[in-house]
């Protein structure tokens, strides 16, 4: 083998070692949002369950207390459990209702908050 060949080689080596780095590379940004999506989706699921939990201890408390049909609910309940919603971490605006508020307070939530 000559010199030529040699360096021919070497060069096609380091074109495809170049390739594999920027093929390692898109696989790494992948990856990335991969683990980002499973740690919001847990969060999320945490928060659910938690709801779900407080829904649960909720219907059993109603089922042991005494029904009070005379009773009709507060006017101002559905605006209270809007502002619980988002305390606990959602979003109570038509925008984005119902998914998870990631980057700290909505000014569309805030703004339906402060209209009562």
């Amino acid at each position: 083998m000559n010199k030529k060949e040699i360096f021919s080689q070497v060069i096609h080596m380091e074109e495809r070692i170049g390739a594999l780095h920027d093929e390692l590379g898109e696989l790494k940004e992948q990856l990335v949002m991969l683990i980002e999506e499973n740690q919001a989706l847990m969060l999320e699921n945490k928060h659910l369950r938690k709801r779900l939990d407080n829904k649960e201890e909720e219907a059993e408390k109603k089922e042991t207390e005494k029904p009070t049909p005379h009773l009709k609910a507060n006017p101002g309940e559905g605006y209270d459990n809007l502002a619980r919603l988002y305390h606990e971490g959602f979003h109570i605006c038509n925008l984005h209702y119902g998914s998870l508020r990631v980057d700290g307070d909505c000014l569309f939530c805030l703004s339906f908050l402060n209209q009562k």
